[in-house]
């Protein structure tokens, strides 16, 4: 395989088969943007109460998400003005004909008072929901504006309700792909023109990263369209960071063992070949770590996290597939003029023998357990961090790193009418017991009596089931409103024979709470367990991968400790996200163990030359620079997420990009050293050490 690659005429075949694939696989890659499925079904569990009811809700009426228009004069009631102003507001709203708006079933206005007392007013307008109507979110807002007008002469006008909203969200979605891309290859420019020192050299794994996304990009794509692939604006966005951040690690490795071969051998096909056929095990059981990780994703009840699982995976592999065939390839071709101005010339010495992780090793080396001893309780102290999470979920008013006008005018409909007003419950109930379900409901605590009925527009009846929509008197996003769904579910199915359910915007955050705590249970430690066991299988021993995944646990442990920390006393945050543990669970344990694994195949192959001690310190040597390079490639690659003007973005890309760094500067360099350092020959148990000549 590795003469395939790097061979003086085969190398030629792989740059010319890696074209016609990037030819092919372009116009896909183009369109993955519009196949991306945001609408709630692509993130909400299917066997849910909510995704029942939204299913049964479609044969009363068309799918459809509320957009309100609040009005509201703050210096005292609405003036008449005021009042003819929202009339032709409404006036406008029903004239619109689009295939979203449904203007002629425009409801209100609604005063929040009766008579000339009235500060506030809201309208109601359905939109009709699917994957293109929600892409078009931002821009049936901005239709509906150009009807209402802006905020002026002391009369404030918002537009909110679960259609602002998400068109606020659609909008950050619709960025999103061309920013991260921006970002990310910003970040590896930079990065890697800092660790080859070489204006040349760097294009090379650019290009190949490129390359790699675009295909993984048309794979996705076609698994999207034909095979039902569910890819939305967050899976969407996490590929391009870990295409990125992968392939660049992958190419930082190969890079690393290419030089040195180059100091040894004179012909660059030959130094290639012997490089891949060193570095390649390691990189291929890193790449499937990552992997198969991701891929345990498909456990989940959340249809968002089952989706990430298959398209970071196919991201992952073909990153792998490109940066083991077309970036050696290029490397040969291009030659070691690549390197200038500093090549690696044959006979040449290999700086790091006498490098700062060389001098790191051999202290470290002078007393290891004292060493792991101190690492070890060091980050356990900052995993206490931990007590300051608060990953119950984020409200759409704090969503955001800026206050949209959705938010805004939330605040402002909750001020002066029932506060989930704008995103009622939805009751789908046998037509027999509709009457004892709606009364049921009514009196339920958290609900507003007045506001329990069948919405207009809406079949009054359908295969003997009626549909009701209830108004809640907390915010629809809140833990009480959560609460509340709680009582009126517990409520209706104690009706007999009533079959109830109940959905809605709030029913569907509450479910997704449950389905990502169930996703905690299962993923994390399936995820572990398939870690151990490519450890086991890659060093062929038991002490070494349980050491390793202790490690791993303990560097997540004190990532997510101080990322608590600094969310709450630096950052000033609310909450995580429900999911924020799970997504940096996996992160950081799929790619943090990339580093020990490259780390400890080295000190496994040194350990057969010199004893597993002395190799230890040599295999530090040998990898410390690229391993540094490449965890802060990662890393920035990761933290470009904070360019999203989302928290939850900002927060994963926060944890994430700091784990990496713990384990790169902390756990792979100091606490795995030492550990190996002081167990000596016993790290390859039940196995008999490598073999080795002393001396």
């Amino acid at each position: 395989m590795a003469w395939l690659v790097c061979g003086r005429r085969t190398k030629w075949l792989v740059l010319v088969f890696w074209l016609v694939v990037l030819v092919v696989a372009a116009p896909f890659a183009q369109k993955l943007t519009d196949e991306q499925d945001n609408t709630t079904s692509s993130w909400v569990p299917r066997s849910a109460e909510s995704t029942q009811v939204l299913d049964l809700a479609e044969e009363f009426r068309p799918e459809s998400m509320p957009m309100v228009v609040v009005y509201a004069r703050e210096d005292g009631p609405l003036t008449a003005a005021d009042r003819e102003r929202v009339q032709e507001g409404v006036a406008g709203i029903k004239q619109l004909r689009s295939h979203s708006i449904r203007g002629d079933e425009t409801r209100g206005p609604a005063f929040d008072k009766k008579g000339d007392g009235a500060r506030a007013a809201q309208v109601y307008v359905p939109l009709t929901m699917d994957n293109d109507t929600y892409n078009d979110l931002p821009k049936a807002v901005d239709d509906v504006r150009d009807r209402v007008g802006g905020s002026a002469g002391g009369l404030d006008v918002h537009i909110t309700g679960p259609a602002g909203v998400n068109a606020d969200f659609a909008e950050v979605f619709g960025d999103l792909d061309s920013t991260l891309l921006l970002a990310a290859g910003a970040v590896v420019v930079v990065a890697l023109l800092i660790t080859y020192r070489s204006p040349v050299l760097l294009l090379v794994p650019l290009l190949s990263a490129f390359v790699s996304l675009y295909v993984a990009q048309a794979l996705i794509y076609l698994l999207a369209e034909h095979a039902g692939l569910t890819v939305n604006g967050q899976s969407a966005g996490i590929l391009t960071v870990l295409v990125f951040g992968a392939g660049t690690d992958y190419a930082l490795l190969l890079v690393a063992r290419y030089r040195e071969e180059l100091r040894r051998h004179e012909d660059r096909h030959e130094a290639m070949a012997l490089a891949l056929h060193r570095a390649g095990p390691a990189v291929i059981a890193s790449s499937a770590t990552v992997v198969l990780s991701m891929l345990v994703l498909l456990t989940a009840e959340m249809n968002s996290t089952r989706g990430l699982g298959p398209v970071a995976a196919i991201g992952v592999a073909v990153a792998l597939l490109a940066m083991l065939s077309l970036f050696p390839a290029l490397l040969v071709i291009c030659g070691r003029w690549l390197f200038w101005p500093k090549i690696p010339h044959h006979g040449s010495a290999d700086p790091a023998e006498k490098g700062f992780w060389a001098r790191t090793g051999r202290l470290v080396a002078r007393r290891p357990r004292m060493t792991w001893v101190l690492t070890s309780v060091a980050l356990a102290a900052l995993s206490l961090g931990l007590l300051q999470l608060r990953a119950a979920g984020v409200s759409n008013d704090d969503a955001f790193l800026d206050k949209p006008d959705s938010v805004t005018g939330q605040e402002v409909q909750a001020k002066y009418f029932p506060a989930g007003s704008g995103d009622p419950l939805v009751v789908v109930a046998d037509r027999a017991r509709a009457k004892e379900v709606a009364r049921v409901v009514a009196g339920t605590e958290g609900v507003d009596p007045a506001g329990v009925a069948v919405p207009p527009g809406t079949k009054p009846e359908h295969d003997g089931k009626v549909l009701y929509e209830a108004v809640l008197t907390d915010p629809s996003d809140s833990d009480e409103a959560k609460d509340t769904v709680e009582r009126v579910r517990d409520a209706v199915h104690a009706i007999p024979d009533a079959d109830a359910k109940v959905g809605g915007g709030t029913a569907t955050l509450l479910d997704m709470d449950k389905a990502t705590i169930h996703d905690d249970k299962v993923v994390i430690p399936l995820v572990l367990v398939v870690v151990l066991l490519i450890l086991t299988v890659l060093l062929r021993a038991v002490v070494a991968p349980l050491l390793l995944i202790a490690t791993v646990i303990l560097s997540f442990s004190a990532a997510l400790g101080i990322s608590a920390l600094v969310f709450r006393h630096v950052f000033d945050f609310p909450g995580e996200t429900t999911d924020f543990p799970l997504f940096v669970f996996v992160f950081l344990v799929a790619l943090g163990i990339d580093y020990n694994i490259f780390l400890t195949t080295r000190i496994r192959e040194e350990a057969g030359l010199q004893g597993t001690r002395p190799g230890v310190v040599t295999a530090l040597a040998a990898t410390g620079a690229v391993i540094t390079s490449a965890g802060l490639v990662l890393a920035g690659t990761f933290a470009v997420l904070g360019t999203i003007p989302m928290v939850a973005f900002v927060e994963i890309g926060f944890a994430v990009a700091l784990g990496v760094l713990l384990d790169t500067f902390i756990v792979r360099s100091i606490l795995v050293t030492s550990l190996f350092l002081d167990a000596g020959e016993k790290v390859w148990w039940p196995r008999k050490p490598p073999t080795h000549t002393p001396g």
